[in-house]
């Protein structure tokens, strides 16, 4: 996020208060943001240009059952389905509750869409009394785009600063582990909604204003988080959150500075992306590897010539997809009605 968005964030944070508001009841989705599945033929193109009016996708995921990539909107508060062509079609749209779509991951034992929520100032439906203190989480009908649950994670947090869910990781049994970029927490949420605070501490805080806890992937019993404002990766025992530690990471030095999305390879590879949305990072794309449960990991980087990627996807065919939603025209105040997903 860039420098004009974190000082409307923060001196909104030192203005108001948070509002706790209890987790809302299930509601359909209207008949008309119904997404259809996508061809079987949807093939491996090497890229999407996707066309909506200012979508702007921070997030991106692969829907395996419908065989079609699912993205976000910063902009716009939805979730839509993308073709092979960049034809664009909402599956969810729930303003009661959505302000910005970030972090969406499919949870396909369920067949469910879980949506990260928060307010970074720049959608259509940002509150200027709250920009900066929504976080939530959202469970969504993956066939109809119906609301199953929202959770408010900022009532959960009971603190009454600053929030902005960022990203999801999803346990075999359902779980949801979301990360808080402006508070050090990351949230556990039950697969019926009921949520609490995994780990909260002070080692995870950001400076107020500036974007903290980011990616997040599982890895067996252990979660491994980014921090985007200093670059650092952090260790997160599931069973024993206490023990959190952070991972020594050699290589290039400032790798992981500004590090946005992880994705987790099968081979257990940790790959992640860095830009400068927020800060002094370079677009790279940095793939991790460790060889002792990460307690420490060696980076390699590699260059990206995408001018504001966020997140890598898993794709059709064992493919990975890179996105650039070109958040850094939204928050320079000049949207535009284009992003790519590029095979890489």
């Amino acid at each position: 996020m860039n420098r004009r968005a974190r000082s409307v964030l923060l001196l909104t944070a030192l203005a108001t208060t948070l509002a706790a508001v209890p987790a809302l009841p299930a509601a359909a989705a209207p008949a008309a943001h119904t997404a259809a599945a996508a061809p079987a033929g949807y093939g491996r193109p090497a890229v999407i240009t996707g066309h909506a009016d200012t979508l702007h996708p921070e997030g991106a995921t692969w829907d395996p059952a419908h065989r079609r990539f699912l993205v976000g909107s910063l902009r716009h508060g939805t979730v839509s389905a993308v073709s092979p062509d960049g034809t664009v079609t909402p599956l969810v749209d729930d303003p009661a509750v959505l302000v910005s779509t970030v972090g969406i991951h499919v949870d396909a034992a369920r067949g469910r869409l879980l949506v990260a929520n928060g307010d970074p100032g720049v959608s259509v439906r940002t509150d200027p009394a709250g920009s900066g203190r929504i976080a939530g989480i959202g469970a969504y009908d993956l066939a109809t785009g119906r609301r199953l649950f929202y959770t408010d994670l900022a009532a959960v947090a009971g603190d009454g600063g600053p929030h902005f869910a960022n990203d999801l990781a999803i346990g075999p049994d359902g779980t949801a582990y979301v990360t808080d970029s402006f508070a050090p927490i990351v949230y556990r949420v039950a697969p019926d909604g009921s949520a609490g605070i995994l780990v909260r501490d002070g080692r995870l805080a950001a400076p107020q204003g500036a974007f903290g806890l980011n990616g997040i992937v599982r890895q067996g019993r252990t979660l491994l988080v980014g921090k985007y404002d200093d670059g650092t990766l952090w260790r997160v025992p599931i069973d024993h959150p206490r023990q959190l530690s952070r991972t020594t990471v050699s290589g290039p030095a400032g790798a992981l500075t500004g590090v946005d999305g992880l994705l987790a390879d099968p081979d257990g590879t940790l790959r992640g992306i860095t830009n400068h949305l927020g800060g002094s990072g370079a677009t790279t794309r940095v793939d991790l590897r460790s060889t002792d449960g990460w307690r420490t990991a060696r980076a390699t980087v590699r260059p990206l010539t995408d001018p504001a990627p966020t997140v890598l996807t898993p794709g059709p065919g064992g493919s990975v997809y890179l996105l650039d939603g070109r958040a850094d025209l939204l928050f320079a105040g000049t949207p535009v009605d284009t992003f790519t997903l590029r095979r890489i």
